[in-house]
């Protein structure tokens, strides 16, 4: 494990965390580390001091810079991103803009994507008249079970042209092979949609590892930008394979800023990002990584067996977020009271998830300001309620 318990400490008294409960869910959004708040309210009061003065003639050059840090952490050229209010504007607009189906083809989703872009393409289906191919991931999952299920998939339906992928999961956590998919499809002639709204900021890696053309992310959760502040990725070369936006008329039809019209944004929310990244930078994306997925599993691994863990033990599979049900506890009630009985007897915050296949479940998110000591009342708390 990088780095010993006094640096996390360290980092952990950077954050002014709510002392009413021990949060365990930190999925939703990130919060913001002093100096990154500190920030965002100083380029607030900047804002509005300047009005629309600093607006009209100031921020699109402040702003090129911000997107040109944003290009060189993720490793891609600046006029290959753009920003958005978050993954999923990002989402909807790469799904809704997307010009290559025609009716007759086919596109795919799983269980465990996001549920506003399982209905975009269900969407798909009813605009665009293409048939919606809708499947479960493999349970216990595996890095080569997963793949084989998506190709089993297109090799099902070979009218498939478009497909969705979830880099990590919202519902359980789990990191897929999203390389090795993406290589499988090409090869089928299937384009993909990359959902890395929860991996930026958690996981290690550049955009160009995942080896996709159309990537949404968000910089509120695991970068820690303010709420509000969204990227999405185009690889050059497919610029023109989604439509532009029908209002836009700032932007040249080849600036995949085109494809994005949202109208007046938070200029300070955008602009602390600069910041967010330092925060981010300071402590690095390797050690990021391995701190969350070394609390992840002392509580998961700890009870594997005891309660129903639903990612495998297999590293390249695992995040900082792992969901879990006590046995035979699949419905969304039994989870809703589940996650009561954590709040209200342990005061322990978490929150119940919907959608996967194989039933409901409760959703764990470590932050890098958990401590090995609020991991440990979790495994206790879980324990008693297993016993």
């Amino acid at each position: 494990m990088p780095l010993d318990s006094k640096y996390w400490d360290a980092i952990a008294a950077q954050f002014d965390m709510t002392r009413e409960i021990v949060p365990f869910e930190n999925g939703m959004w990130g919060m913001m580390p002093r100096s990154v708040l500190e920030a965002y309210r100083r380029k607030t009061e900047m804002v509005n001091r300047r009005n629309s003065f600093y607006a009209r003639r100031q921020f699109d050059a402040d702003l090129e810079k911000v997107r040109g840090r944003a290009a060189r952490d993720l490793g891609v050229a600046l006029e290959e991103i753009a920003f958005t209010r978050g993954a999923t504007e990002s989402l909807m607009t790469l799904i809704n803009g997307y010009n290559r189906l025609k009716p007759g083809d086919a596109v795919l989703y799983a269980d465990l994507d996001y549920d506003s872009t399982q209905a975009a393409f269900d969407w798909l289906g009813v605009h665009r008249g293409v048939d919606v191919v809708r499947i479960a991931l493999s349970e216990p999952a595996t890095h080569q079970n997963l793949i084989d299920t998506y190709e089993a998939a297109l090799k099902a339906h070979p009218k498939v042209r478009l497909m969705l992928l979830t880099h990590v999961s919202h519902r359980t956590g789990l990191v897929l092979p999203v390389p090795e998919i993406v290589a499988m499809a090409r090869k089928r002639g299937v384009d993909v949609i990359v959902d890395s709204a929860h991996a930026w900021g958690q996981l290690d890696f550049k955009l160009d590892d995942l080896k996709a053309d159309f990537v949404a992310l968000t910089c509120q959760k695991w970068i820690g930008a303010p709420v509000g502040t969204g990227l999405m990725y185009v690889r050059r070369s497919r610029i023109g394979d989604i439509d532009a936006a029908i209002g836009n008329g700032g932007f040249a039809q080849a600036d995949i800023r085109a494809r994005i019209h949202t109208g007046t944004s938070n200029f300070a929310a955008f602009l602390a990002l600069d910041d967010a990244l330092d925060f981010h930078e300071t402590i690095g994306a390797p050690v990021k990584e391995a701190r969350l997925r070394h609390l992840r599993d002392r509580w998961a691994e700890e009870l594997r067996g005891r309660i129903e863990i639903l990612t495998p033990s297999d590293p390249r599979l695992t995040s900082g977020i792992t969901s879990f049900r006590l046995h035979g506890h699949t419905s969304h009630a039994q989870n809703i009271a589940d996650a009561e009985t954590l709040l209200k007897r342990f005061n322990i915050f978490t929150v119940e998830r919907s959608g996967v296949a194989s039933g409901s479940c409760i959703r764990v998110t470590c932050a890098v300001f958990t401590r090995e000591a609020e991991v440990d009342r979790l495994v206790e708390a879980l324990r008693t309620m297993a016993g």
